[in-house]
């Protein structure tokens, strides 16, 4: 096996998306376990997690929130809705909206998955104090890149790009 080469800017160890993309994954596989258990996937989850703090929300809302395209969006909320887990109905005063409710199974689920947080951090090898602090710095991560639109940005930052 060959020594990455750290002058190489395509190694993978030079990379800040391959790092996240991993852990992405590995910490969504060990959701699945514990959502299969309620039926749910991950993306399903995070919806319901923004259902339940607040329902109902527009299609636009719910994607903002998610960081979710609408064409990612739609064809999962309409199989959530075919699993009876929401409402899709189109806002009387705008026709164009589309609002997204729980239904009653939804509304129970939130009970059984009230769990789920507590459970998954007791899987982590990791002081609390560390998970928390690896929260808010993704969170300040997440709003860093939802501001970053090469359409807009002005071509010199202070990383001198």
């Amino acid at each position: 096996m060959t020594q990455p080469n750290p002058a190489d800017p395509l190694s993978l160890e030079q990379q800040l998306c391959f790092p996240l993309y991993a852990a992405s994954n590995m910490l969504t596989r060990l959701y699945r376990p514990l959502l299969d258990e309620l039926g749910l996937t991950y993306p399903q989850y995070l919806v319901l997690m923004a259902l339940w703090q607040n329902a109902p929300q527009s299609v636009g809302e719910l994607g903002r929130l998610l960081h979710l395209d609408s064409g990612t969006l739609t064809p999962l909320l309409k199989r959530m809705q075919q699993n009876d887990l929401v409402t899709r109905e189109r806002d009387p005063d705008d026709e164009r909206r589309v609002v997204i409710n729980l239904t009653a199974r939804a509304r129970e689920m939130k009970t059984q998955a009230a769990s789920i947080p507590a459970r998954l951090i007791c899987a982590f090898p990791m002081p609390a104090d560390d998970i928390v602090t690896l929260r808010a710095q993704l969170q300040d991560f997440v709003q860093v890149l939802a501001q970053a639109d090469p359409r807009q940005r002005d071509h010199s930052n202070e990383n001198g790009c």
